[in-house]
């Protein structure tokens, strides 16, 4: 769902560390230089990285800056090819079956442990080059001047592999806006041993 939509789940976060001024002016090389890798082309089971606001198939930013105003405005693009269970437990099976018939031909009634388990990563990644990895974006929103960034999602999974690729492609760490942390936002630290003793109140 895009962060322009009418409504949508959204985590908020403040950047732990003070940005550097040169950061800023640096933020579009290393969005390109940590941008999302199509896979396409390949067996690969996932794919994720950065991608332009306006165009997720656009990752060197030609359709448009990633600056708007006095935001940063980009996408974690996350490819990820799923093969169905009862698709991969009936192609096992075959191939599987296929190779008892070639060990009873040399004299054995069974397929190893060790067997089993390579041919079951053969049927997986043979099965993974015949389907299309299931595209999926999370818009990102960015105002350094307020020390807010923006993630068009509350999922607990998206959350955290974009904690880290903004990490990584930053080095500048993220902390969730919680009530809590907002309230310290707002108090001080100082406040903390006050809101770490707060009991929830029933109003049933």
């Amino acid at each position: 769902m895009s962060i322009l939509s009418a409504s949508l789940g959204l985590t908020r976060y403040r950047i732990i560390e003070e940005i550097p001024r040169e950061l800023l002016g640096q933020i579009p090389e290393k969005l390109k230089q940590n941008c999302f890798v199509d896979i396409d082309a390949t067996a690969d089971e996932r794919s994720f990285g950065w991608t332009n606001f306006d165009d997720m198939l656009d990752m060197n930013w030609t359709q448009s800056p990633p600056e708007k105003a006095e935001y940063f405005v980009f996408k974690l693009r996350l490819d990820t090819r799923r093969i169905p269970p009862s698709v991969l437990k009936k192609h096992l099976t075959i191939a599987l079956n296929k190779e008892l018939e070639h060990n009873k031909e040399q004299g054995k009634n069974f397929v190893s442990r060790d067997r089993k388990r390579e041919i079951k990563e053969q049927v997986t990644l043979r099965l993974r080059a015949r389907s299309f990895p299931i595209p999926a974006v999370f818009d990102v929103m960015w105002n350094p001047s307020a020390n807010r960034v923006y993630l068009d999602t509350t999922n607990a999974k998206v959350r955290a592999l974009f904690e880290d690729y903004f990490a990584l492609t930053f080095d500048l760490h993220l902390e969730p806006l919680t009530p809590f942390f907002m309230a310290m936002d707002v108090l001080g630290e100082e406040a903390a041993p006050r809101l770490e003793s707060l009991e929830p109140t029933l109003f049933i």
